[in-house]
């Protein structure tokens, strides 16, 4: 059985709740210094929001849109991150009265520092106990540039999102290989792309791109959140629906508390369950990561085990017959002596 360095994992990851006040706030209970959260209302229509410690924490970007990056005006939106989660102004997209929001939350390493790895020089902020960066730049227009991501190992994900105008985001799956690229706020499948990461599979140091708009025109500035796989944490990985009620088993090696699928072989949604916004089995609130719908379900689809992720009906979205899926999931181990992870409950 492989390590874990991580022994809780709410320290690296976690999701919280909290209703809206339509004034100042301050959300706590996060357990870390959030260095990305994002942002979704739960009870009505409303766009994704979020917001990163390297672009600013007035710099919002939405992830079901192809918008540019939008600052706000000050004090109104989040307003700072703080030790134990962020503080929030009036704006209604985060904090509209009686409004409930679900907040993911990631720890980086605060505002980031130069990596010059790259044949473009980036800013990084790097937790590479957790596998996870957040990666700025400044586009050359030149195809197999290179971008230093910090890791100091693979990146099994990336996505990329222009900030200084509008542009799809672009998703990198180890899965799809370095040929392929997924839209974050589009349902299209996979579509190959040599103008998205020049064919290059990123290595240890560095990711490449081609010269794309999405993610390597020149003057353009980008930001990119990077994901390594960690032993009892995190996994990045695919599996082939069969339509059932019996669907797929996820072997993850852990107890998944997030967990975002898309169906890569056809057109399909974003579709995003947690273990905070439905904390027993049978999982049925789910959020589009694509589009503003307000939270829906509550029809069977899921299991959270304590090893993977059990499928359990033929939804398109996630359990198709014959159907193609990538995912990402985080959670914790049951963790023994040693940092064995452990997959009894």
């Amino acid at each position: 059985m492989a390590y874990t360095t991580i022994n809780k994992s709410t320290s690296q990851f976690n999701t919280k709740l909290y209703t809206g006040n339509g004034g100042t706030q301050s959300i706590t209970g996060v357990n870390f210094r959030p260095d990305w959260l994002w942002i979704k209302s739960r009870g009505s229509t409303g766009n994704h929001r979020t917001h990163d410690v390297v672009r600013g924490v007035d710099k919002q970007i939405y992830p079901n849109l192809s918008n540019a990056e939008y600052t706000y005006s000050p004090n109104t939106g989040v307003t700072s991150f703080d030790s134990d989660g962020f503080s929030l102004g009036s704006d209604g997209g985060q904090n509209a009265n009686t409004e409930t929001y679900v907040s993911w939350n990631w720890k980086a390493n605060g505002a980031g520092s130069a990596n010059t790895d790259g044949s473009i020089n980036s800013t990084v902020s790097v937790n590479t106990t957790a596998g996870f960066s957040i990666v700025k730049w400044t586009g050359n227009g030149v195809a197999g540039a290179s971008i230093g991501h910090g890791l100091g190992v693979v990146p099994k994900m990336i996505i990329v999102k222009r900030l200084n105008d509008t542009a799809n985001w672009t998703v990198y799956h180890a899965t799809l290989g370095n040929t392929h690229r997924l839209e974050l706020n589009n349902e299209t499948a996979s579509t190959s792309d040599a103008g998205a990461w020049n064919n290059q599979t990123p290595t240890t140091t560095v990711f490449y791109t081609g010269n794309n708009l999405t993610v390597g025109n020149n003057g353009s500035t980008y930001v990119a959140y990077c994901f390594a796989e960690k032993t009892g944490y995190s996994k990045f990985g695919s599996y082939t629906g069969d339509g059932t009620t019996d669907n797929a088993f996820i072997y993850t090696g852990f107890k998944p508390t997030f967990f975002m699928t898309k169906r890569y072989s056809d057109t399909a949604r974003w579709v995003i369950w947690d273990a905070v916004r439905d904390p027993y089995n049978n999982l049925g609130r789910l959020i589009y990561g694509n589009e503003d719908s307000a939270e829906g379900g509550y029809t069977v689809y899921l299991d959270f085990m304590s090893n993977g992720i059990k499928i359990l009906d033929g939804n398109s979205k996630w359990g198709a017959n014959g159907s193609n899926y990538i995912y990402m999931a985080f959670g914790q181990s049951l963790v023994g002596s040693n940092n064995v992870p452990c997959t009894a409950r």
